[in-house]
């Protein structure tokens, strides 16, 4: 490098990574092939009791077990995963010896714990070592992991994609989670007939997340507007960059051709379309970043009070992830506007090209409040049970999460996170 290239300040670099896909309708049955290319033996399957209880997991076996695969299968996943959880799931996994590999079917709550028992297991250390800081100390994975395939029943996290999971952690009430490049599945497959059976409210709420995912990441910070890194400290999330920004214009063109359709009819095709949406929009934020409505979705969903969604476990209270992410997104994109204007009105374009025209600054909240009363999402944090009293207790939840707040293009203080909450309490 020159010596006035090594003098820059700015940001030059940017980087980008994926897992190889598989897709399609029948992708599943071809898990234990693609399973036995990495020389393994003994494999265990992660899921949840819901997908278990539809044979899912008992079909991957048989596919193992045709290439001389031995599997177990865990049911224990929690949706919505928080450290006790994991934790659980991770002392199962100890317990039973030795794993080759892993299989996480499910949705992201799934692929998550798959991914914090593949690490915890493969090195030593517990989850607070590996947790994000200010909550976690942060610690790097030392090494490789084992293999890992992804196997999403639902179309939205985008985990199968992504280096990152989350969880609740249930004495401090917030969600974090373990963010390193390791973690990224080995190999993701894709099945759309997996998401045939999904009910409306969760179809829903999956997709919100696909929504958020791809316009917060189109909308963050771009990567040249970061001062510039050595090596070592490099991030997964490093900003919006060209790569990201094809990856996100895609998911949102597909949200606009079908999520409504996935949500009322629920035709293999619009299945099809949030699927490929879902992963698109992973390899887009799960490079690029997310920022507010995350950031805010983790006191949301980590305070919730005694709000049970429809189409969910009702055993205890929740706010679905998707559903959390959605709820301050008007606001939060109404905050953000003035830092990319035109990136803010592209994305709007995009997720509904024939929306209404409004003034610049209201055109995306306006597409995102029509698009969420259309599907049945939550009317604002009121419709999950909080109110503007409770506004002071949900601050610092958001504020905590330094990794995401970093990435979004206008810096928010706590002020400002205070009043794109309260004016969240009804978004329409």
């Amino acid at each position: 490098m020159s010596a006035a290239g090594a003098d820059r300040t700015e940001e030059t670099i940017f980087t980008w990574g994926a897992p190889p896909l598989k897709f399609g309708a029948g992708a599943t049955d071809e898990i234990g092939f693609e399973m036995a290319q990495y020389g393994v033996r003994r494999v265990l399957i992660v899921t949840d009791p819901g997908v278990s209880a539809l044979g899912i997991p008992q079909r991957i076996a048989e596919t193992l077990a045709r290439y001389e695969i031995t599997s177990e299968v865990f049911d224990g996943v929690h949706v919505e995963p928080t450290d006790d959880s994991m934790n659980k799931a991770v002392e199962y996994a100890r317990a039973q010896g030795e794993w080759d590999g892993f299989v996480a079917v499910g949705g992201g709550s799934a692929i998550d714990t798959a991914k914090a028992i593949n690490l915890l297991t493969s090195h030593p250390g517990e989850l607070m070592d590996y947790i994000n800081k200010p909550i976690g100390a942060a610690k790097v994975p030392p090494g490789q992991l084992k293999p890992l395939i992804a196997v999403p029943t639902t179309a939205g996290t985008g985990s199968e994609s992504t280096a990152m999971c989350v969880l609740d952690i249930l004495s401090m009430k917030v969600k974090t989670g373990i963010s390193h490049w390791r973690l990224r599945p080995t190999l993701a497959v894709i099945d759309p007939l997996l998401t045939m059976t999904l009910g409306p409210e969760v179809s829903a709420a999956s997709g919100m997340d696909i929504v958020c995912h791809a316009v917060e990441s189109y909308t963050a910070r771009y990567y040249t507007s970061f001062d510039r890194k050595q090596p070592e400290e490099r991030v997964t999330y490093c900003g919006s960059n060209p790569v990201s920004d094809l990856w996100c214009e895609k998911a949102m063109a597909l949200i606009a051709q079908s999520f409504r359709g996935s949500v009322r009819e629920g035709s293999l095709e619009d299945r099809s379309n949030m699927m490929m949406a879902a992963t698109f929009a992973g390899m887009g934020f799960g490079n690029s970043g997310v920022h507010i409505p995350h950031a805010n979705a983790y006191p949301i969903a980590g305070m919730v009070k005694d709000y049970r969604p429809a189409g969910y476990p009702q055993d205890e209270p929740m706010v679905p992830h998707g559903q959390s992410v959605s709820l301050t997104a008007p606001e939060a994109f109404r905050f953000s506007f003035s830092s990319a204007p035109q990136r803010h009105l592209a994305a709007a374009r995009l997720i509904d090209p024939g929306a209404e025209t409004v003034a610049p600054q209201e055109q995306l909240p306006s597409v995102l409040v029509s698009l969420m009363r259309d599907i049945g999402i939550p009317n604002g944090i009121g419709g999950v049970g909080y109110t503007e009293a409770d506004v002071p207790d949900l601050v610092p939840g958001t504020m905590k999460q330094a990794r995401l707040l970093a990435t979004c293009p206008r810096t928010p203080t706590e002020d400002d996170i205070a009043g794109i909450l309260t004016r969240s309490v009804e978004n329409w």
